[in-house]
């Protein structure tokens, strides 16, 4: 078989040089870019082998050769089998289908290999191999570079810079109460499947918190978590913030278009902060998205798939609303798969003390201070409080206490005023006492907003510097009726 080596080079050799009968090349010209071929065949970077139909090399570049220990010149015209070991290019030519990134076995190293049929007038006239990477592992090597870029691009994209990071994890929950210990458990069970969560709770008992560590725990950690206040977005831009838009949606759209926050969160977690704040209208489309994981972008057509978790939170009766007709039963069900209710702060006293210890000892680190001890009297101060701020409102109290603090034991009379106030029930009857009055100025305030406006209730709202979702909610737990003639 070796005369396949010269076969076809005899009549480049003796044919005159002088243009072909058509006046197109000379011989000169035609060495030259044959040449020209060689170079760039041998110039791939990996390993090459050409083969006829029969399975006979008529190719083989000098980084194969090198990388094999052979002389690339004298495996023309031998049979493709006893030239690499476990080869299928001759049953390439016989079949026709092409093996794409396919591993191959040489001398005990597995190599990743593509066999590509070249076709002319309908028969098999050759097959192209190449080897795309020498070692199996490079594989693994360049796909965790790509999966490294790609998290990298993501990161620095100027979406992802306004996002809030997961700072937070299940060590960042701080308590040894029965009902903390106990939902920590529920959480760490949710973290380990896809179905969306709710979680509620009052204002201040660390509902982000919960959904971060969630977050954190899961599978998606390595992916964004994206948060969305939908109290915070302004209703005539929140589908755009949600979905994104194309370029030229609207007046003021950026010009290459945007994506939106479930685009972002793409193999993430969404997490709906205030999600009884979302208008009604908004209502159906985010359904749509956490159902069927598909949604447009605004002035687009193009349907976009996004593969993320939902866990939504409130601080408000969703079942409340619903029977007001201000949120969908449908959204609600769809939402509360796995529901988990955070207790507030007074319904689990036990935790107050070890809160106190872990923000006093993070607020010394911060201010490069020694250590801060709380004396007895001030420990009880705030045992017996009831707290309504819940966490954040102990984290306030703390902090107020600490900008003033001379010295590094906190006494009583280094805490707020209100807290300084004698026994429990005493406290708790003033307490009582305060927000009775509180709530019959703030209802003699709502009342006299209404009148002002004849009722209106956008008006009314602006007026008192509220969302109007809020003010309904103010009106019904006064019971002052939402319709005009009936006050």
């Amino acid at each position: 078989m070796d005369h396949r080596k010269n076969q076809g080079t005899q009549s480049v050799e003796t044919a005159p040089d002088h243009p072909n009968s058509d006046g197109s090349f000379t011989i000169k010209a035609l060495k030259e870019q044959l040449e020209e071929y060689r170079l760039i065949f041998d110039s791939i970077h990996n390993g090459v082998m050409v083969t006829d139909a029969d399975g006979y090399v008529t190719h083989f570049n000098k980084p194969y050769g090198q990388f094999l220990g052979l002389d690339p010149a004298t495996q023309i015209g031998r049979h493709c089998t006893d030239v690499i070991e476990n080869t299928r290019m001759h049953i390439v030519a016989k079949t026709g289908k092409p093996e794409i990134n396919q591993s191959h076995l040489i001398k005990d190293q597995n190599m990743v290999v593509q066999r590509i049929p070249i076709w002319q007038n309908g028969k098999v006239i050759a097959v192209f191999g190449q080897v795309m990477f020498k070692n199996i592992k490079d594989v693994s090597k360049l796909a965790n570079q790509l999966s490294l870029l790609e998290s990298k691009v993501k990161l620095y994209e100027e979406e992802l810079i306004t996002l809030r990071s997961t700072r937070y994890t299940f060590d960042s929950i701080i308590g040894q109460s029965p009902a903390i210990t106990s939902l920590k458990k529920e959480a760490l069970n949710a973290a380990a499947n896809q179905f969306p969560l709710l979680i509620t709770g009052d204002s201040g008992t660390g509902k982000e918190l919960f959904a971060q560590a969630i977050h954190h725990a899961s599978p998606r950690k390595l992916y964004p978590f994206v948060r969305i206040n939908c109290s915070a977005i302004p209703k005539d831009l929140l589908e755009s913030e949600l979905f994104g838009y194309e370029k030229g949606a609207f007046t003021g759209a950026r010009t290459e278009g945007k994506p939106g926050k479930f685009e972002i969160a793409h193999q993430g977690t969404v997490f709906l902060d205030e999600i009884g704040d979302l208008p009604l209208e908004m209502q159906p489309k985010l359904l749509r998205a956490v159902e069927e994981k598909e949604f447009e972008r605004v002035g687009g057509t193009r349907i976009i798939r996004s593969d993320f978790r939902v866990i939504a939170a409130t601080n408000q009766n969703l079942e409340e609303m619903m029977s007001d007709g201000r949120f969908r039963k449908d959204l609600y069900y769809r939402l509360n798969v796995i529901p988990l209710n955070i207790p507030p702060l007074r319904e689990r006293r036990d935790d107050i003390d070890p809160l106190t210890r872990y923000f006093m000892q993070q607020m010394a680190q911060e201010a490069a201070i020694s250590e801060i001890r709380i004396g007895p009297e001030a420990k009880k101060a705030l045992n017996r409080y009831d707290w309504p701020g819940n966490v954040r409102e102990l984290v306030n109290v703390l902090e107020r206490t600490l900008s003033a603090l001379e010295g590094n034991r906190i006494q009583l009379s280094d805490l707020p005023f209100y807290l300084q106030r004698t026994p429990a029930k005493s406290s708790q009857q003033n307490q009582t006492s305060i927000r009775g009055v509180h709530a019959r100025a703030e209802k003699e305030v709502i009342l006299y907003a209404l009148e002002e406006t004849n009722h209106n209730k956008a008006r009314a709202a602006k007026m008192l510097g509220i969302h109007r979702t809020h003010l309904y909610k103010k009106m019904k737990k006064y019971r002052i009726s939402l319709d005009k003639d009936s006050q």
